[in-house]
């Protein structure tokens, strides 16, 4: 029976992911978990490494993408040959980026329309007006 299983581990995400986007306090909350809680929300890939390497490059899938779900936001690491040691560094890298991300944007600054520009405005107003004007039916006088 469909009702019998266990609710998928996207089912505690399905909130923020009904939302349009996460906002820089869900980042701030991210980039301030530990790494082990972060690396359970994320999605590992391993991949072979290119460059440099010859015979040797192609032996393991050292390179490592790791997508943070609830964000999707994704980050790749290749510079060591070892895959723990890049899954560390994904790590790092996805907690610098929530910390980028996390600065509160910053406030608008009220502003308001230059005279030239008022002028302008309305002089297309009063234009556009009798255009229209024009467009009516003339009385048959």
């Amino acid at each position: 029976m469909r009702g019998d299983r266990a609710p998928s581990l996207n089912m505690r995400y399905h909130a923020l992911m009904d939302s349009d986007r996460p906002t820089y306090r869900d980042f701030a909350r991210w980039a301030a978990q530990p790494l082990d809680e972060l690396a359970r929300d994320c999605e590992v890939r391993t991949f072979h490494a290119r460059g440099p390497g010859g015979q040797c490059v192609n032996t393991a899938d050292s390179a490592v993408r790791m997508t943070h779900r609830p964000s999707g936001v994704s980050v790749t690491s290749r510079e060591s040959r070892s895959q723990f040691r890049n899954r560390q560094l994904c790590l790092r890298k996805l907690r610098a980026e929530f910390a980028r991300r996390a600065a509160a944007p910053k406030p608008r600054r009220a502003t308001k329309p230059s005279r030239a520009a008022k002028e302008r405005r309305l002089a297309d107003k009063r234009r556009r007006s009798q255009t229209k004007a024009r467009r009516m039916r003339v009385d048959g006088k």
